[in-house]
């Protein structure tokens, strides 16, 4: 049988001698603290004797490895630069006496054995995939790892974020998602860290940012494979110092925060393609969790289904009950052979969409195939965009993007009964930032700011 993807890969640092009496040696670095030397009670023992007896040490931290000259007699040298205390990032070359050593991080793919548990928070599954990765989260959650989430879009992401922090020893500190996809990336920097007031046009206040808003707790930050380029390294700065600067302020403001990110990309080739910077992968990715598509594990099907008729506010009647109870097996093996290219999240608004139609307990598969009829008919041939050639290319393609946003907004919002809470879920768009683009194009909605 064709091996499937692995789900888990756990962050492996190595340093590696590239020149020096050692040279080709390779040590594992899986110590809270590695002390390097020439004397044999360290726990890297060098031959040269250019070395001192206690040369550094390298601290393991929950996403960093930081180095430490020990009050070396020649110095301690990264990339030909002397230094007292450095965090390392993959590629850095350290040099002591006459040794060269490569500081390397990369990808291990793990094995882990499923746990026996079919629920881990709010998420539930059955599936090996699924219960090796409760596996995995029932052991780093408690930790301060740094998490990195992979999976198309609708696997359930941030359900997963949320059943970390709900495990870990923050659970009762903030939670707070910060959706580098849905705001401007001239705010983003204001977003994340916070602003002055007047430090840009429009600041008419002091607001405080993401990271100090989840102070003590967990910061999620989903899509951040959307993160720029430029914007980038200020994040990862503010990882590696474990402070921030409000935008308009020189006050640092210091950080404790674990950090969750989730991204539809794979990484790893973003990184190899130039479009996402080595450094920062290698600070967030020191466990990273792929969740499969809901196509690769119909298995938890019903066991999904099951929590959403259990928990779904649109399954109660109006003294509380439960409308829908089961589902028939027919319906069951319908759900089961759709290949959801929206994950479970398409599978959610199946449910939804289903039970409203039900008249009686049971959801039928003629129930079903007529909510899968009327699926396919709303998926129409659209007719080819018309574009004003005689405009500049910007101009052109700036109002073709008005005409999209405008419908595709209209159409949102119908569909939503014109509740921009559930609206701005279903987009995966911030609430705010929906606001703001329904005032552009003067739609109106009413003014329902709480969670429906």
């Amino acid at each position: 049988m064709e091996e499937t993807r692995d789900v888990v890969s756990l962050r492996k640092c190595q340093l590696r001698v590239i020149a020096g009496p050692d040279e080709k040696k390779k040590f594992d670095l899986n110590r809270k603290i590695t002390r390097i030397g020439k004397k044999e009670d360290n726990d890297i023992a060098l031959l040269d004797n250019t070395v001192s007896r206690h040369h550094v040490e390298i601290e393991m931290t929950a996403d960093s490895y930081l180095l430490k000259d020990m009050n070396s007699t020649n110095g301690t040298f990264i990339n030909g630069l002397k230094v007292k205390e450095a965090y390392l990032s993959p590629g850095d070359v350290i040099k002591i006496g006459n040794s060269e050593i490569e500081f390397v991080a990369f990808d291990e793919k793990v094995r882990i054995e499923p746990s026996p548990n079919h629920q881990f928070g709010e998420l539930v599954g059955k599936s090996r995939k699924m219960r090796q990765i409760f596996s995995l989260l029932e052991k780093v959650s408690p930790s301060l790892a740094t998490v990195i989430i992979e999976g198309e879009t609708g696997t359930g992401k941030e359900l997963v974020a949320r059943a970390i922090h709900g495990a870990s020893l923050r659970k009762d500190k903030p939670f707070v998602v910060f959706d580098c996809s849905a705001v401007a990336p001239t705010l983003i920097e204001s977003e994340l860290f916070g602003h002055e007031k007047g430090a840009f046009t429009g600041a008419i206040k002091q607001r405080k940012g993401a990271f100090e808003a989840a102070y003590g707790g967990t910061v999620f930050l989903d899509e951040i494979g959307e993160l720029t380029l430029d914007l980038q390294p200020k994040l990862l700065r503010a990882l590696e110092q474990r402070e921030i600067k409000r935008v308009g302020s020189n006050e640092k403001i210091d950080l404790d925060v674990r950090v969750v990110c989730a991204t539809n990309r794979d990484l790893r080739k973003e990184v190899d393609e130039g479009r996402f910077r080595e450094d920062l992968y290698y600070r967030l990715s020191v466990v990273k969790v792929h969740i499969p598509a809901l196509r690769e594990r119909a298995e938890d099907i019903p066991l999904i289904i099951k929590k959403f008729l259990e928990h779904g506010r649109f399954n109660r009647l109006p003294d509380g009950s439960l409308k829908v109870v089961r589902v028939e097996d027919d319906a069951l093996k319908l759900l089961q052979r759709y290949q959801w290219p929206g994950n479970v999240r398409e599978l959610a608004n199946v449910i939804e969409r289903v039970v409203s139609m039900a008249d009686s307990d049971t959801i039928s598969a003629s129930n079903l195939s007529y909510v899968f009829q009327e699926m396919e008919q709303m998926v129409e041939p659209t007719e080819k965009m018309s574009v004003d050639t005689s405009l500049p290319f910007k101009e052109a393609k700036q109002k073709v993007v008005e005409i999209f946003e405008k419908d595709y907004l209209e159409e949102l919002l119908k569909r939503n009964n014109y509740n921009v809470s559930r609206a701005s879920r279903e987009a995966q768009i911030d609430r705010k930032h929906l606001r703001n683009l329904l005032k552009k194009y003067e739609i109106n909605a009413p003014d329902d700011d709480e969670e429906d």
